[in-house]
């Protein structure tokens, strides 16, 4: 069997064969060491009853005593159509690990469709991660197939499984189809996301009818996966690739695509080796890892809700990683994918260009290419045999996207723990501004105001969202890519300046400052704003500054009170109580660090 994937080929005798062979001749953990021993080897009625309840299902008793039990995560749903395939593709993973001698079980966990969960996903991303490392330790798992990708389920399950190291294996969702529009007899390709709100503001300026809107509506989102600009969603499992975390050039692979089916079959067999290699997150993933993945990043002009989840995968392994190292990392490595919304492509695009293998081979000279992979090799091995196919796809460093970096970190009295900016994505002369504000307490306010053609503003206004951070919201919602006041949009403006303490689609474009902490709930200098205060931002020197004197924001400090939280019950209120801040991560302060998950007490 060989699962040929564009730029790199995934062979039978290195994943396959090879290992299987390997570890049943000379395993590091022997049948007897596997947690799920401690369910079905007892001699006691407990065993009985464990090994009675399988049988019960219709599996043989010689399979549950000797094979290692291996766990499926899947996050499909009805309500997630990045993840309408997953169904089908559990099925792929079950043959792959029945083929090398384990022993699938699917375990469904809470799905996260980016465009239907509301408030936002964001909220939940926590809650999926503590579901993911419980359902592990609480069940006799040896190792886990991760199946995910739309924006906070990768990390979210990455997360869960870090938490709980035991061996995994990251199989992603894989994108969508690309669309094609046709106007005036020019053919365009069209992706989800960036080009929503492209159409949508054409559509307000007039420049779109309804009828035209509603043919885009029913065209763009042609295929089941996730959207195929670099959003968050392949930002996201590019940097999971990046980690070692999949089979290389699984990332890239179209989820419509035979190759993904082959792939995720891979994956069920490749899990199997590394649970008798004993092959964990702790002995995988190193600080030199997350380097790499931050490389990866900025090389595909990744989504900036990275600086988020990235942090908070690192913390759950221990790893202490900030938003210095990120802006140092994007002041090294250009923006070489070419890809919407900081290029003209899409991730079908990419995939024939030669996918991520490709990418990491341009940038090698920024990457520690010792690091160890799923697949038992090491970078080095797995990138190459990696050809670029498309020079104007992946651009090789000379010749990058943008002469701006995909990320930048800003600092000031108005976001003293850091606030980020997408450079690539933004307006270049917007990137040195200085204007007065307009501020909005709520997105509703800030809504009703956009629709509003007498609003008092000009391109130069700065607008600002605040009370839209973790806590605040709650959630951090992607309300960051403020829209742009409807007289203005008639008048052609199509960008201006936006902060807030919130986050944005990945697939958005804009000069938005984002992420600004800390946030304005908990007291940030963000609250202090009003309305016609002059504020100043300077991307080149990395500053964000309130032209406001210390001793009248020090009057409306004292002024202050705390908003009080909307919910008082349920998840949303532990979420508002434990969450920490954007600049750590969003994460809850009770899960971070590498503590190891305590295992279940059986009786």
């Amino acid at each position: 069997m060989t699962v040929a994937l564009i730029g790199v080929n995934v062979s039978a005798n290195n994943l396959s064969l090879l290992h299987f062979f390997t570890a049943i001749l000379n395993p590091l953990k022997k049948l007897e060491e596997l947690r799920s021993r401690r369910w079905f080897a007892d001699t006691g009625m407990r065993g009985f009853a464990h090994r009675q309840r399988m049988q019960q299902q219709g599996w043989r008793r010689e399979d549950i005593m000797a094979r290692p039990m291996v766990a499926i995560i899947n996050t499909w749903s009805d309500l997630s159509p990045c993840h309408a395939h997953l169904r089908e593709r559990a099925e792929s993973v079950k043959k792959g690990i029945l083929m090398a001698g384990g022993y699938p079980v699917e375990l469904p966990a809470m799905s996260l469709g980016e465009v239907m969960v509301k408030p936002t996903t964001m909220l939940y991303r926590n809650f999926l991660a503590m579901e993911v490392e419980e359902l592990l330790r609480s069940l006799p798992c040896d190792g886990v197939v991760l199946l995910a990708g739309c924006d906070k389920t990768t990390p979210g399950t990455v997360m869960g499984a870090f938490s709980m190291d035991i061996p995994m294996i990251f199989c992603p969702a894989g994108t969508m189809l690309n669309d094609r529009y046709v106007k005036n007899g020019v053919s365009r390709t069209v992706g989800a996301g960036t080009h929503t709100r492209m159409f949508w503001d054409d559509y307000q300026a007039g420049e779109l009818d309804a009828a035209e809107l509603q043919h885009l509506e029913s065209r763009m989102t042609r295929a089941p996966g996730t959207c195929n600009t670099m959003g968050t969603a392949s930002t996201m499992t590019g940097i999971v690739e990046a980690l070692g975390l999949t089979l290389a050039g699984a990332s890239s692979v179209p989820a419509m695509d035979s190759a993904h089916t082959r792939m995720a079959t891979a994956c069920g067999e490749r899990i199997v080796g590394m649970i008798w290699e004993d092959l964990k997150p702790s002995s995988l993933v190193t600080r030199g890892s997350f380097q790499n993945a931050l490389a990866v990043q900025m090389a595909l002009g990744g989504s900036t809700n990275a600086a988020v989840h990235i942090i908070a995968m690192a913390g759950r392994l221990g790893i202490r990683l900030g938003l210095d190292d990120l802006d140092a990392m994007a002041r090294q490595v250009p923006v070489l994918a070419n890809l919407f919304p900081s290029g003209d492509r899409l991730m079908e695009d990419f995939y024939y260009a030669g996918g991520l293998p490709a990418l990491m081979k341009v940038i090698a000279p920024f990457l520690s290419l010792d690091e160890r992979m799923v697949s038992g090799q090491t970078l080095a091995q797995t990138v190459a045999q990696a050809t670029v196919l498309d020079a104007e796809v992946i651009r090789p460093l000379d010749k990058p996207v943008s002469q701006a970096g995909a990320l930048a970190v800003l600092r000031g009295n108005l976001a003293p723990d850091g606030a980020v900016i997408k450079p690539s994505a933004a307006t270049e002369k917007l990137l040195c501004h200085t204007g007065p504000a307009l501020v909005f307490d709520s997105q509703a306010e800030m809504l009703a105001a956009m629709a509003d053609e007498a609003l008092e503003c000009t391109e130069n206004t700065i607008l600002v969202l605040r009370n839209a951070g973790p806590v605040g919201a709650p959630g951090m919602p992607e309300w960051g890519n403020l829209p742009i006041p409807k007289k203005l949009l008639k008048l052609g403006v199509r960008d201006m300046l936006r902060l807030s303490d919130a986050r944005m689609s990945g697939t958005h474009y804009g000069t938005c400052v984002l992420h600004i902490s800390p946030e304005s709930a908990v007291g940030g200098p963000l609250a202090l704003v009003r309305t016609g205060d002059v504020i100043e931002l300077d991307v080149s020197q990395r500053r964000l500054h309130l032209q406001v004197p210390e001793t009248e924001l020090a009057s409306r400090r004292a002024a202050w009170r705390a908003p009080k939280p909307l919910l008082q019950r349920g998840f949303t209120r532990l979420y508002q109580q434990h969450v920490t801040q954007a600049h750590e991560g969003c994460d809850f302060d009770f899960l971070q660090g590498n503590q190891a998950s305590p295992e279940p007490v059986i009786y």
